[in-house]
Parts: structure tokens; sequence; C-alpha cells
């Protein structure tokens, strides 16, 4: 493989274009912005996304659909959720049956709660065998991936031999990849871990430290992992870089976007005046009624998940969603562990 094309131009999938260019690959990235293509074509530079930064030469952009698709023997989604199904169509006439399909995008589609996999083969299902999608996932903030700080992901995907594919195009000294077979799990942690994000967010806007957010983050996990078993995932994903690993970075840095609302949030701002703020896509907002859904669906109880809900879209204070929290009925925290490690004992292969 030796060309690869990213849509969009955003921070991640900027970062992740950088990452194939010092692997070797010629990447286009799709931009709907004349402006913004002109820019990483002339000046070697993406101002607003990934300030600072000179892109290398084998890097360049393009608005046009069809030259993009048609340009990669990799083609990498890394679309927010609310416009993956967009860019997908848009790219759907030009999409060959050779190109190996990758997505790094952390989030339900909001009207079908489908995951990101799902709607790329939905697309893509005249062209795609069913499994055929890789899903990059992991800790890795794009502010320090374009700066090549040693990082470390995993690609899924159902077939092995796609996700060693993957591994190659990406793998660099300073961008190490692993595999995993368990897809489900790992866009489900990736997806769900925002939610926790903003109310670690929130948690420190208030001042509460880190005993409180230490206790957010491991129940956090269990009620990832408790939807994620439900849904079909290995719980021992969950323990991994998608899971603990991601949650970790997305719940203790400033670069992490979910983190800086729910601290806005904490700090009094309104839902709509932090989004505008950031000028940049807060998935973990969607990800919050997606997962409220879900959990519905499935019949899981997601007591932080709720309480965020209830702030981000009731008007409750995030204080009194805390105390709301910490006045829960009490309860064993080893059931948890027990009904998913049982879980996991009962769907292992036999030897």
């Amino acid at each position: 493989m030796k060309k690869a094309t990213v849509f969009v131009a955003g921070s991640w999938g900027t970062a992740l274009a950088a990452v194939l260019a010092d692997n070797g690959l010629e990447v286009l990235l799709w931009t709907r912005g004349e402006a913004q293509a002109k820019e990483i074509n002339e000046r070697r530079t993406n101002e607003k996304y990934v300030p600072g930064t000179k892109l290398a030469p084998s890097v360049r952009a393009t608005t046009s659909i069809e030259e993009a698709t048609r340009h990669g023997d990799i083609l990498l989604f890394v679309a927010p959720s609310s416009a993956m199904r967009d860019v997908a169509r848009r790219a759907k006439p030009y999409v060959r049956g050779d190109q190996l399909i990758v997505h790094a995008t952390k989030g339900f589609e909001a009207d079908t709660l489908l995951r990101m996999s799902h709607v790329l083969e939905e697309e893509f299902a005249d062209v795609l065998e069913p499994g055929s999608v890789v899903v990059l996932s992991g800790p890795s903030h794009a502010e320090e991936v374009i700066q090549r700080s040693p990082t470390t992901v995993v690609v899924a995907c159902s077939r092995p031999e796609l996700a060693e594919a993957a591994q190659d195009a990406f793998i660099t000294p300073a961008f190490r990849v692993y595999t995993n077979p368990d897809v489900a799990g790992v866009e489900i942690a990736g997806a769900l871990k925002n939610i926790i994000a903003l109310g670690a967010g929130m948690s420190d806007g208030l001042g509460f430290g880190d005993n409180a957010k230490a206790a957010l983050l491991t129940r956090g996990l269990a009620e990832i992992g408790r939807l994620g078993v439900a849904m079909g995932a290995n719980p021992l994903t969950f323990a991994g870089l998608a899971g603990v690993g991601d949650l970790v970075v997305t719940c203790t840095s400033r670069h992490s976007r979910n983190w800086r609302a729910g601290y806005k949030l904490a700090e009094g701002a309104p839902l709509e005046e932090v989004l505008a703020s950031l000028g940049m896509v807060v998935e973990g907002v969607r990800t919050t009624k997606a997962a409220i859904a879900l959990a519905a669906k499935y019949g899981v109880e997601l007591p932080i998940a709720e309480q965020l809900h209830a702030v981000l879209f009731r008007g409750k204070h995030p204080r009194s969603a805390v105390e709301a929290l910490m006045g829960r009925g009490r309860t064993h925290e080893i059931e948890d562990i027990v009904r998913e490690a049982a879980a996991a004992f009962r769907d292992a292969p036999a030897d």
C-alpha cells in the first residue's frame, strides 16, 4: 500500500495523515473547505486544527471527493459521528473492493445507534465483505501524535489479515500499533469513555480533587464494561488500550475536548456556549444521548451517564448530579467484576 486518503482534515485526521506520511505513504486529505485545502497545499500548515505544525510534502489536500476516494489504497474515515454517513455516501460511488477501509471515530450514529463500522459497512455493502472495516482507537491525543510523542493504539477487525495490514500501514517508531479481534469492544470503549471524560472535567471544575476523579474513572469503566458486554463485547477489551488506556488519557488531559467541556459546564457556562467556544466536535455530548438509549434497549444501568444526561439536557447542576451519585443505594463492587468475568469465560472458545 503506497497511497492513503483521510476523510476529513480535522485535528485527528491531520495527525493520522502525518503518521501515514512518516511511514512513506502518499496522503491525500479530503476537506470541504477550499481555503483549508489551499493552506495545506501551499503553506504545508493546518493552523486551525494543528497549529504550529509543518506537514510533510507527501501530504496534500483536495475538495474533490472523487479524486480523494480513487487516490487511496487505504481509505481512513475520521469524520465526526454525525457526519460519517454523509461522507461515506459521497465517497460510495468511487470506492473499490480492493481498498482497505479504516475508521478512527469514537461515537454512535444518533438516529440508528449504530457503531461507525456498521455505518460504513451499510454504505459500502456493494463492494465490501461483512466484517472488513478496521477500527483504530486507543489513548492518543492528536496534539501529541502530530508532535511524534510516543503513542500506542489498537486496530481491530474480525479479519486478522486486514487488521495486520492496517498495523503495517500505521506503525512507526513513535506510533506503536497492536491488533485486537474485538471490534465491538474497541468501538464501544472509545465512544463511551467520552461520557466519563465530561464527568471528569466537571469534577475538576467543581474542585472535588483526585479521590473523586479516581472513583469516577473506576465506576465509569464498570459502566462501559456493563453496556459493552450486553452489546456483545469481550470484557477483557476494556482492560486494554481501547478501554482503560483511552479512559485515563481522556479524563486526565487538558488536550481532551470532552474534559474541557465538562470543566466549563462546572463553571456555569451553558452547553451551547461551551460547544461554541471549543470550536470542534465534542463527541461525548451526542454519545451521552446514545448511551441512555442503548442502556434502555439492553436493560442495563448507567448511573453516571444518566446524571450527565440530566446536566447536559435537563438543566441539572453538576454539583447536584455528583450528590445524586454519592447518595445511591448500597451495592457490592465485586458484582460487576464477577458478572463480566463470568461472561468472558462463558464465551471463550474451548481448547
